[in-house]
């Protein structure tokens, strides 16, 4: 199901463009928005959640709107990636006070933030300090707290994940998951891809206000024209079958780890290799026990259309 959807959308700073033109759908799920600094992530998700009007074009979630729609942003939660929590303030006194402003009675508002603050793991020794002693990581958690406070259908993050030790990526990355599966969907931007990779079943790359490709991983590797392949083999004979790849012209280079005994190689276009790979192996006569994909990864994927 379609969660959001664009449609030749643009918004520009003057003559600066923050966003050109771009067409997309993101379905329900975890979506991870990736593209380096200045790419257009930070206008998109300021669009997505009400807080920029498109200067042409159409953006709807749900159907809707989000510029000047609070029945639709009753749906969604917005996690920024500033600290954005009033230092001054103990955070179970901050979610109750929002509680307040969205309508919820006393009772039920201080039962439901106790159980938020929980759900993001904070530890309730940390409830009765002011946010001003909080380490980033902390304040991490209290602003999830404040996106999930109302139970949104779509929850958007920006660099959730700063901040955060191992084990607190870890735990924050098990809590999303746990939203997915319960029906939110999330739109999350970071610069861990690797995070990214192992979290979201769909990738939207931008750069320079524009799509540079969107799907799953598999699907965006499939529309890159000539995508070369790095890959480990561990194998009986590496050189004999290094000498029979090289000769057909599929490799643009090779090396064997001595330590490993892994044979490297890299191919010039992953399709025209994965159709022959079967047959030249046979032919060879050599016996494989392993084989590693090196350029399979998101960061591969985005340093490819990227450059």
């Amino acid at each position: 199901m379609q969660i959001i959807q664009a449609t030749e959308l643009s918004r520009w700073y003057g003559i600066v463009m923050g966003l050109n033109n771009v067409s997309f759908e993101i379905e329900e799920g975890l979506t991870g928005l990736v593209g380096p600094n200045g790419a257009g992530k930070s206008t998109l998700i300021q669009i997505v959640t009400g807080q920029l009007q498109p200067s042409s074009g159409r953006l709807t979630v749900f159907g809707l709107e989000p510029w000047n729609n609070p029945l639709l942003l009753r749906r969604i939660g917005y996690c920024p990636e500033g600290e954005a929590v009033p230092k001054d303030l103990r955070p179970l006194d901050w979610l109750k006070g929002l509680a307040f402003l969205s309508g919820l009675p006393k009772k039920t508002a201080t039962t439901r933030c106790e159980a938020i603050l929980e759900r993001v793991k904070l530890p309730r020794e940390h409830w009765s300090k002011r946010m001003s002693q909080y380490s980033k990581g902390m304040k991490q958690r209290v602003k999830l707290a404040q996106g999930l406070l109302h139970e949104p259908d779509l929850l958007v993050l920006d660099e959730p994940m700063n901040g955060l030790d191992p084990m607190g990526r870890q735990e924050m990355a098990g809590l999303l998951k746990q939203l997915a599966a319960s029906g939110v969907s999330i739109l999350i931007s970071s610069h861990i891809l690797a995070e990214l990779e192992a979290l979201c079943k769909n990738i939207l790359i931008l750069n320079w206000g524009r799509i540079l490709a969107s799907g799953s991983q598999k699907e965006i590797r499939s529309d890159l024209k000539n995508w070369s392949e790095e890959l480990s083999i561990l194998c009986d004979a590496p050189e004999k079958l290094a000498r029979r790849l090289f000769d057909e012209g599929v490799l643009l280079g090779f090396d064997l780890d001595s330590d490993s005994g892994f044979l490297n190689i890299r191919v010039r276009d992953a399709r025209t290799f994965y159709s022959r790979w079967t047959g030249l192996l046979l032919e060879s006569g050599v016996k494989v026990q392993a084989i590693r994909s090196q350029s399979r990864s998101l960061k591969n994927i985005f340093d490819k259309v990227t450059t």
